[in-house]
């Protein structure tokens, strides 16, 4: 194993139970991680944090605990595994996909570690890696977008949605967005959006307004990261042989349904999640170099919300449930 001179314990979070923000535990005695086969280990300088984060804590998927929680990182790689490691080095400022973010070193699969490209500032690739991937491989494959479609962004202005707004646009999709304040209407507009809808200060019937704007036809997609409030009307806004793509449960798991709701207008429905698009290290690479490509460009506006001190990780978890945040948010390991 390839290394440089690693402590023994580390600061970090522990989720030690399911349950509200205040099962979260800032601890300054974690065991460092060592790496397996065909993993790295990075000594982290910034935490991503993620919606998912807060599923995992609370329970709608479940995962042993204690656990460290974070699905996303940016740091310096400090060991290697045996085995393959796709020549990566230590010493690499490196962004990466996994598990174990909220803590200072993180063992990681190489098949998810990425070189930060030349000329990409600090926070920009953890900002933009796990949220940016989502949004890119879901216009690419759940519903391949084409120029002049009709599409419909929930949560417009969240991690996601301004990543969807963005790439959407680029490709030529024509989007619809829903927000829930004034600010958050302006981000997505200046993001992309062409039309937004705002369902809360202004009280607007989503499903009308969409049909107004759409002339009665319908969207082609809508990429969906509410999940229970907003998939009946899903169903109701998406044109006939149409896609609704479901990939958040924000407020709450969809209910079951019959499969036959689907029939009258031969509805697609996919629940997808970035992992399944990017399982070989060709269909990460390929897509992290897109990725990279879209900023290198100026294409895109990486939005951070705020970087947090990973002492104050509970707050980070209110305000990322209680709707008060626009872009990625960090934390500073």
């Amino acid at each position: 194993m390839s290394t440089t001179t690693i402590p023994t314990t580390m600061r970090g979070v522990l989720c030690t139970a399911v349950g509200s923000p205040s099962v979260l535990s800032y601890r300054t005695d974690l065991p460092v991680p060592r790496p397996s086969a065909g993993q790295v280990l990075i000594r982290n300088t910034y935490a991503g944090i993620n919606y998912i984060d807060t599923y995992f804590r609370a329970g709608i998927y479940p995962s042993p605990k204690p656990e460290i929680l974070g699905r996303d990182g940016e740091g310096v790689i400090v060991a290697l595994g045996e085995g393959e490691t796709y020549g990566l080095h230590v010493g690499a400022k490196v962004v990466w996909m996994g598990s174990g973010g909220y803590a200072e070193y993180s063992a990681v699969s190489a098949l998810h570690v990425a070189p930060v490209p030349e000329g990409i500032p600090e926070t920009i690739a953890v900002a933009s890696l796990l949220q940016g991937l989502t949004a890119l491989t879901m216009i690419r494959e759940a519903h391949p977008t084409k120029r002049g479609e009709w599409v419909l962004v929930h949560a417009a202005a969240g991690g996601v949605g301004l990543w969807l707004c963005q790439l959407l646009k680029a490709v030529g999709a024509r989007v619809i967005g829903t927000a829930s304040t004034v600010q958050k209407v302006e981000e997505a507009h200046r993001a992309g959006a062409e039309y937004m809808i705002n369902y809360s200060e202004e009280k607007t019937d989503v499903v009308a307004r969409v049909l107004e704007i759409t002339g009665g036809v319908g969207v082609d997609a809508v990429f969906d990261g509410v999940g229970k409030d907003t998939f009946d009307d899903d169903l109701k806004v998406v044109k006939r042989k149409g896609t609704v793509v479901s990939f958040g449960n924000a407020s709450g798991v969809v209910p079951p349904f019959a499969i036959s709701k689907l029939a009258p207008k031969c509805i697609k429905l996919l629940r997808p999640q970035v992992f399944g698009y990017i399982t070989t290290r060709q269909e990460f690479t390929t897509y992290t170099a897109e990725l990279f490509r879209f900023i290198q460009e100026n294409k895109m506006e990486v939005k951070i919300h705020k970087v947090y001190e990973l002492e104050d990780v509970q707050r980070v978890h209110e305000d990322l449930e209680g709707r008060r945040t626009m872009g990625k948010l960090l934390m500073r390991i």
